[in-house]
C-alpha cells in the first residue's frame, strides 16, 4: 500500500506560533496572522499573532508588515520594494489569495489578516519564496526582441495597431501570483512554464518588430510547457495588475494551430 507522507519541514506546528499583544490603550486593534519559517533553526513553520493598533499604522497590508517589523517583531521578513504596485516585490497570498500587500488594503479583509508566502514555491524565510526556478523559466523563452535584419539608424518604427497588441501584455510585473495559484504549476512546475512566462512568451510574439516567431512557437510547441495550461483561469482572477494570462496562453495555442493549417 502507497504511503504519502508531506515534505520535511512543510506542516505547520499550531502550538508553536507566538502573540504579540497590542500595547495598553489601543483602541482600534486588528489582528494579523502571519506565517512564520526559519530553515536555519530546523523546526517546522509556525504561524504568529500580531495586534496592531491601526490609528498608528498605514491602510496596506504592507504599512502593517513594515510597522510590524519596525515596531514589534524585527526578525519578520519579507521583500519589499517601490510601495506602488510597480516591482512585484511583496507578492504574497493574503486571506487566501494571491496579491500585492501593497495594494491589499486592511479594510478589505474581514477578521483576522491571515498572511502567507506566495504558495507552492520553496521557502527562504517567511513570507520569502525562492523565485529562482521561475526566474530561469522566464530567461528560457528569450524575452527580448530578435531579428535578423540590419539594425535601423534609429528605433524600429511600429505602428500604432501594432502598438496596441501589446496592451495587457508588457504590463506584467512578474510577481508570480498568477504562476503560483495555477494548480497546473503546482503538479508540473518543473517543465510547464507556468501563465506569467507564458503571457511573457506571447509578448514577443505579437509583437512586429520581432523576427523569430517560429522559432520562439517551435521552442513552446511541447506537451509541458505550453500544453499543461487546463484554462482553469486562477492566473488571470488573482492577477494584481488585472491582466489576463489565460487569453494570451490561448492565442499562443490558436498560433500554433494556425501554422500547421
Amino acid at each position: 500500500m502507497a504511503q504519502i507522507t508531506l515534505p520535511k519541514n512543510s506542516k505547520i506546528d499550531k502550538a508553536a506560533g507566538k502573540t504579540y499583544k497590542a500595547p495598553a490603550g489601543a483602541k482600534n486593534v486588528r489582528v494579523f496572522k502571519i506565517y512564520r519559517y526559519d530553515p536555519d533553526t530546523g523546526a517546522n513553520p509556525r504561524v504568529d499573532t500580531y495586534e496592531v493598533d491601526m490609528d498608528t499604522c498605514g491602510p496596506m497590508v504592507l504599512d502593517a508588515l513594515i510597522k510590524i517589523k519596525n515596531e514589534i517583531d524585527a526578525t519578520l521578513t519579507f521583500r519589499r520594494s517601490c510601495r506602488e504596485g510597480i516591482c512585484g516585490s511583496c507578492a504574497m497570498n493574503i486571506d487566501g489569495t494571491n496579491t500585492l500587500a501593497c495594494l491589499k488594503g486592511c479594510g478589505d479583509v474581514k477578521g483576522e489578516v491571515k498572511v502567507y508566502p506566495l504558495p507552492h514555491m520553496p521557502v527562504v524565510k517567511d513570507l520569502v519564496p525562492d523565485l529562482t526556478h521561475f526566474y530561469a523559466q522566464y530567461a528560457s523563452i528569450e524575452p527580448w526582441l530578435k531579428t535578423d535584419s540590419p539594425a535601423p539608424s534609429r528605433e524600429r518604427l511600429q505602428s500604432e495597431e501594432d502598438r496596441a497588441k501589446l496592451d495587457g501584455l508588457y504590463e506584467c510585473i512578474l510577481c508570480a501570483c498568477c504562476t503560483t495559484s495555477c494548480p497546473s504549476y503546482w503538479w508540473n512546475g518543473d517543465r510547464y512554464l507556468g501563465p506569467a512566462v507564458l503571457m511573457a512568451a506571447y509578448r514577443w510574439l505579437v509583437d512586429s518588430r520581432d523576427e523569430a516567431t517560429g522559432e520562439r512557437l517551435d521552442q513552446l510547441e511541447d506537451p509541458f510547457k505550453l500544453y499543461r495550461c487546463h484554462t482553469i483561469l486562477n492566473c488571470s482572477r488573482t492577477c494584481p495588475k488585472d491582466l489576463n494570462p489565460a487569453k494570451a496562453i490561448a492565442e499562443t495555442k490558436k498560433m500554433l494551430v494556425e501554422r500547421k493549417g
